[in-house]
């Protein structure tokens, strides 16, 4: 059996798991339960399609990613696929950038985001959010060796400092506030902000520190350096619009469940802990 087979029955297998779980808990719902005439919510027209659309970008391993094949791995998908067999629909992700996430949210584009999506008060002004099923922290990833060690981000807020980041993401907010000093440089996905640092672009990437250990696992030999420590709290959530009472407590329930049976927990240490994906995962589209 191929890496990518194993990869694809984990999440089938998980998924069947879910769907079991949670439609026990009497969790599903009948979609055409609203009365004629009556304005359908957001869960009913999930039910209604029968197709549970989620937005990510595809670009942010090991959260998701695509496989050399084409597949769509992470964690992300891997509970994506699980949501939808809970409801009993099929899946579609929709991939675009993460600066398009909200806005395809907010429009109805896609019914949800997960993609790395950290829970901020600012955000959560304008949609909901269900979490978080993983926590992380903002480091850096870089050549230079005063920037790993630097112990507070001040040390490095200087306009000679050059600093990538996921463009309209928390780590471009959280620069611009806490390093206003530094030139800002916004990428559009991971791949694009490594290789600014690899070609001494720009002096450091500021994102989670899962992206920089992997930065580092994928060019062992290119004189990266990441800072172990984490400068932020970083709790990861599932956007949702805030229409929907029913939908919000569905999904909050469906964390409940994964978590209390252990299943999220083996799924995030699959994905964050073993390095067999990094085989699956397919090369940037240019050279690193």
């Amino acid at each position: 059996m191929s890496g990518g087979d194993r990869l694809m029955k984990i999440a089938h297998r998980a998924g069947a798991l879910f769907c079991i779980l949670v439609l026990a808990a009497g969790c599903a719902h009948d979609p055409g339960s609203a009365g004629a005439g009556t304005a359908l919510s957001d869960f009913q027209k999930i039910l209604r399609k029968n197709e549970l659309v989620v937005g990510m970008t595809g670009k942010q391993p090991p959260l998701n990613m695509k496989s050399k094949e084409g597949v769509l791995i992470g964690l992300e998908p891997a509970l994506a696929r699980a949501m939808a067999g809970a409801m009993g629909v099929a899946l579609k992700i929709e991939l675009m950038d993460f600066y398009e996430l909200f806005p395809a949210l907010e429009s109805g584009r896609v019914d949800m985001v997960m993609s790395g999506m950290t829970m901020t008060p600012k955000r959560n002004l304008q949609m909901a959010f269900v979490g978080p099923y993983f926590v992380t922290g903002k480091s850096l990833l870089t050549k230079a060796d005063h920037i790993a060690k630097c112990q507070e981000l001040c040390d490095i807020d200087s306009p000679q400092t050059s600093l990538t980041f996921l463009k309209g993401s928390n780590s471009q907010f959280f620069a611009e506030k806490i390093i206003p000093k530094a030139r800002m440089i916004p990428a559009r996905d991971y791949d694009e902000a490594v290789n600014l640092v690899l070609e001494d672009k720009a002096d450091a990437l500021i994102a989670d520190l899962l992206t920089c250990l992997l930065a580092l696992a994928r060019h062992p030999n290119r004189g990266l350096l990441t800072s172990l420590k984490t400068f932020t709290f970083e709790p990861l959530g599932i956007a949702l619009p805030g229409t929907d009472p029913l939908l919000i407590n569905w999904t909050e329930n469906f964390l409940k469940i994964i978590q209390g049976t252990g299943e999220l927990k083996k799924l995030s240490e699959f994905w964050i802990k073993n390095e067999v994906w990094l085989q699956e995962k397919a090369e940037p589209t240019h050279d690193l």
